[in-house]
């Protein structure tokens, strides 16, 4: 019988979660004291229970709450220990592996180049990594707001920091009306410089959001893609190329995507043969682990015991890592789960 506790003892991977979007509330208080910021409040359950986002209306709305972390990731200092504390994190859910996105542009703002924001984030995971055991890699997201030269030079510092930790590269943002497609030439640069390309798409725009991801920006991956089911011909297209769906149950709910987890598509993706996993987007804002994300799988869509260890392999075998590395990671995966009953 599936309890929570169960869940929690399995191994995992998350491949979608935001570094900006899982500060702890005394990590954040201790950042504000060191760079004079001012908090909504300094009292630790009231500031978790203020990041929580519950009273969104739209992807918009959600993002909003990111202004008050991305002002604490300033200084290398800042993001190393954040970075460092979600390994430490990831390891009491039993993540196995932790891929964490984050837009470098965003840490720029007192003239921090882009190198040593990416280099300081990678020391922080590469200490975790070393303390804990955790697999990582971080994926570097441009925004759609941004001129798609920003884009370009994010995408360029990315692939020059592959030694420093960068798998991926992304597109996050308000979705609504800014096509992926506008920033072809950052994916077209992540691509020749050997990047796995995951892009944002079909979450708060319908599913031709999707198509230009894969067809303008090489996605391997698809963040979200909640609206995906509403072109039957691109969703088989995205199920025969086993491109991953990364889907992040709360936070949907969250930005109005879906009314309730009970109406999420994802089960029907799943019994449709589609290539789908769970993550979380984010720790902080969506108040949530990927234990969590799977036991609301259990109880709110009925998703067993062997379809959730489907989805958590789906997961390893569709990292950003090198193949070899997947195949290793996938092995021992496999040969835990048969044990953990």
């Amino acid at each position: 019988m599936l309890t929570a506790d169960l869940l929690r003892r399995l191994p995992k991977a998350e491949l979608h979660v935001h570094l900006d979007g899982s500060l702890r509330p005394g990590t954040m208080v201790a950042l504000a004291d060191a760079a004079g910021v001012t908090l909504p409040t300094r009292d630790l359950d009231a500031l978790r229970r203020y990041m929580l986002v519950h009273d969104a209306t739209n992807l918009e709305d959600y993002l909003r709450r990111f202004d008050v972390t991305i002002a604490l990731l300033q200084t290398p200092e800042a993001i190393e220990r954040v970075a460092y504390e979600m390994v430490e994190d990831a390891v009491r859910d039993n993540l196995r592996l932790l891929e964490v996105r984050y837009c470098p542009a965003l840490s720029t703002r007192g003239g921090l180049p882009l190198d040593e924001v990416i280099a300081a984030e990678w020391r922080g995971l590469a200490r975790g990594e070393r303390d804990f055991g955790v697999r990582t890699g971080i994926i570097n997201c441009s925004l759609r707001h941004y001129d798609p030269a920003v884009s370009l030079e994010i995408a360029e510092h990315s692939v020059a920091n592959r030694r420093h930790g960068v798998v991926g590269f992304d597109l996050a943002g308000g979705e609504h009306g800014r096509p992926p497609g506008l920033h072809h030439a950052a994916f077209d640069a992540a691509m020749a410089g050997g990047l796995g390309i995951t892009v944002h798409a079909g979450e708060a725009a319908g599913p031709a959001s999707v198509a230009d991801a894969l067809q303008s920006c090489h996605a391997n991956r698809i963040g979200h893609g909640t609206r995906l089911a509403e072109d039957p011909v691109l969703q088989d297209y995205v199920r025969d190329r086993r491109i991953l769906i990364e889907t992040n149950l709360s936070s949907n709910v969250q930005t109005r995507a879906v009314a309730r987890i009970a109406d999420h598509p994802v089960r029907g993706y799943y019994d449709a043969g589609l290539n789908v996993t769970l993550c979380t987007d984010s720790w902080l804002m969506s108040g949530t682990s990927l234990s969590q994300e799977y036991w609301l799988a259990h109880t709110e869509l009925g998703f067993t015991r062997e379809e959730i260890d489907r989805m958590i392999l789906n997961a390893f075998a569709s990292s950003f890592l090198p193949w070899p590395d997947r195949e290793a990671l996938l092995a021992d995966v496999r040969a835990e789960l048969e044990v953990i009953r």
